[in-house]
């Protein structure tokens, strides 16, 4: 006997997604990816056998972006590929193994101290009511956890390295790292280190913003001409005075080319050159070389020459 389901059945049907999937999840896909994300996890309910040539008509998507999606999920974990399709895995199981699973760069004692400490609980209170509405998930404890122990933060600074992601609208675990990784590098421990750390990128990005005005860009830096101007201004001390001489310099090429101006600037900074005056004198100085040189050569080959009155005298010697 041969028994079918009937379609009406799916009028009072319900799919329940986890909340871990809003906390965790949500905030680092895509649109067009959540979409394929959530009608799979609905198909899979009934084990429904679909092609993507059938998805991406279903969804009125193209086959490349359900391809991709497929693939970002997969990476993350929450696709597992069979032979014969995937199986969607339990994002709160996922998320279970890695609230429990020993971690090796921190000990459980470690983490019962940090427990103990009430300055920094008291931050961790702070950063779950200020950016999670007091829902952040239990996972995001490890992490925080671990950023204290790895680049030895103080609270302010890791109150504030949330407050920074959260403003940039990017409050997910790999960008918080990526930033965390980044101040570590520069060396920012206490509050009074992310303040100069401001100071300094503040004035990058005025020095950036005159840049665009004197070439009347209307686009931004990219990134690659950005670390160009960082390393003129923290690495090397230079100012808009000087690294404008630069911009002069380039003003007459077809292309503009940061490239070029790194050169000039490093090379100004490989001389020891500090002031828009130093800078100006030896550019004056280069533009007279090329004629000393050339009189100098005129002088080394303009000796006298020796003559012969009597030529006969000359061959008889000879």
């Amino acid at each position: 006997m041969k028994l079918e389901q009937n379609d009406s059945s799916l009028i009072f049907a319900t799919t329940s997604i986890p909340d871990v999937f809003f906390t965790e999840y949500l905030s680092q896909a895509s649109g067009d990816f959540v979409k394929v994300y959530l009608y799979l996890y609905f198909l899979s309910k009934y084990n429904k056998d679909v092609k993507i040539n059938d998805l991406s008509k279903k969804l009125e998507m193209p086959l490349k972006t359900i391809q991709d999606a497929i693939k970002y999920w997969e990476d993350i974990g929450i696709l597992i590929r069979k032979n014969q399709g995937f199986i969607v895995a339990n994002i709160q199981e996922i998320e279970l193994n890695k609230l429990y699973k020993p971690k090796i760069t921190i000990s459980a004692t470690d983490i019962e101290k940090v427990a103990e400490n009430k300055y920094r609980a008291k931050a961790i209170d702070t950063i779950n009511n200020e950016f999670f509405q007091g829902i952040m998930s239990p996972s995001w404890y490890g992490d925080i956890d671990l950023w204290f122990k790895k680049y030895a933060f103080d609270e302010e600074v890791m109150i504030a390295l949330f407050r920074y992601c959260f403003n940039k609208s990017a409050l997910h675990r790999s960008y918080v790292a990526t930033v965390a990784e980044a101040w570590y590098k520069n060396k920012i421990k206490t509050f009074s280190d992310l303040d100069m750390y401001f100071q300094k990128e503040e004035k990058v990005k005025t020095i950036e913003n005159s840049i665009k005005r004197k070439l009347r860009l209307t686009r931004n830096l990219n990134i690659y001409e950005e670390a160009y101007v960082e390393k003129w201004n923290i690495t090397y001390g230079y100012n808009m005075d000087i690294i404008e001489i630069a911009l002069k310099k380039n003003t007459g090429k077809y292309n503009l080319s940061f490239e070029y101006m790194d050169k000039l600037i490093s090379d100004w900074h490989e001389r020891g050159l500090k002031t828009p005056e130093q800078v100006n004198a030896h550019l004056e100085n280069q533009k007279t070389k090329p004629v000393q040189s050339k009189q100098a050569k005129e002088e080394k080959t303009n000796y006298p020459q020796r003559e012969y009155t009597n030529l006969n005298n000359f061959y008889s010697n000879m």
